[in-house]
């Protein structure tokens, strides 16, 4: 699919268009920061603290707004394009020495196993049982806003200077598509300077060890001022009490949430996420190997196909790898369009080898599987084993 840059103030590497959407105005030019709100606040700013803007009414601090649904279509959404012709989806068995030299290797890796039955056990059956994997990846822009604040330091101050764009016509940077990323941008046009709501102005809290006395009950003499009968305790000078370390007997200290400033600068924090939505289908195979041990391999990649909205797999041998991306193009398409913006899918199919080889060992059979394109080994009785202990 043609990559068509997105015009804005930033440049021509903003992802690619959507053609089903049409930006509402201009771009604006964001102010990027990082906020940086008062963590040792003991409550929440008050809803008086922020300004009423336009477009930005249920805006809460703390965020919990939920995402911001992107703008509506005003022209009619792609269809998608049919994907490549489908590849030859065969893959051939492995052979016998290479399904002996992967339980070799798997056996020589166990501190407690032996390698024997692993050397000279006979192979007397080897039964593939390949399975497909079919993946889905949905690449998605949400966006939510929340007020912010950080210590006022005499930087710039924009409220109301003119009207502060929504949320979706702030231009942004887009990561590759498929590498996840979070981006935060202050809005412009709706910062201004508040009180602290924590000290109230006045750039310094009581000390929260000593509570504002500026010294605490000496820890030698328990306050007495005495150790051993009479003896004046020297740690203290006979007061019984000693000056706070906290805030070296002030009684007070700055302002955590203003750093000591007395004022806040209080804006919107807008967030924009890049999520890579994956999912994943994997044909039920009747081996006998459990299906979590496929998680941990590669297949051979049999099918690709990247597009803004992918076509469901069509013409594939196996009936249920067909219905699988069927069903998952349309969830992920009905849900994800709801909430974000979807800036490209990819669709994968791998052709995992699996392979169960039977073998004897001392008159007894017993089972191996090998897997994947790593030739990862799995078997639940080893025959040959040996109690180890660490001393």
């Amino acid at each position: 699919m043609e990559r068509t840059p997105i015009g804005s103030d930033y440049g021509s590497n903003y992802g690619t268009a959507n053609p089903g959407y049409v930006p509402s105005a201009a771009a604006v030019p964001a102010m990027a920061t990082t906020p940086t709100a008062g963590t040792n606040a003991p409550s929440a700013p008050p809803a008086s603290m922020f300004d009423n803007v336009p477009g930005y009414e249920g805006t809460v601090a703390g965020g919990g707004g939920g995402y911001l649904p992107p703008p509506v279509p005003t022209v009619p959404m792609p269809v998608p394009e049919p994907g490549p012709a489908q590849p030859n989806w065969h893959i051939p068995s492995i052979t016998e020495d290479a399904a002996r030299e992967a339980f070799v290797s798997y056996a020589s890796s166990k501190c407690c196993y032996s390698t024997g039955p692993a050397k000279d056990g006979v192979i007397t059956s080897m039964e593939p049982f390949n399975t497909y994997r079919y993946r889905l990846e949905t690449f998605t822009e949400s966006r939510s806003t929340e007020w912010s604040q950080e210590p006022y330091t005499n930087q710039p101050v924009d409220g109301f200077i003119q009207r502060a764009p929504g949320p979706w016509e702030i231009a942004a940077h887009t990561p590759a598509f498929f590498q996840e990323s979070i981006q935060n941008i202050r809005v412009p046009y709706t910062s201004s300077v508040k009180p602290c709501h924590i000290c109230l102005g006045m750039r310094r809290t009581p000390c929260k060890e000593c509570v504002g006395c500026g010294s605490k009950v000496c820890w030698v003499c328990n306050g007495s001022g005495f150790r051993h009968g009479n003896d004046r305790c020297m740690h203290c000078s006979g007061r019984g009490r000693e000056n706070c370390t906290w805030c070296s007997g002030r009684g007070s200290n700055d302002c955590q949430t203003c750093r000591g400033k007395g004022q806040l600068l209080v804006f919107i924090n807008l967030k924009i996420q890049w999520t890579n939505n994956k999912e994943d289908f994997v044909v039920e195979q009747s081996s006998g190997l459990r299906m979590e041990n496929l998680s941990k391999v590669s297949g051979r990649e049999m099918f690709k196909d990247s597009q803004y909205m992918v076509y469901p797999v069509m013409g594939f041998p196996d009936h249920a790898v067909a219905q699988a991306s069927e069903r998952l193009v349309r969830e992920h398409q009905s849900k994800f369009l709801q909430s974000a913006r979807i800036l490209q899918q990819r669709h994968t199919i791998e052709l995992i080898p699996v392979t169960r080889v039977t073998y004897s060992w001392k008159g007894k059979s017993h089972v191996y599987f090998v897997f994947g394109n790593e030739m990862s080994v799995n078997t639940d009785n080893y025959p040959a084993t040996c109690c180890c202990s660490v001393m």
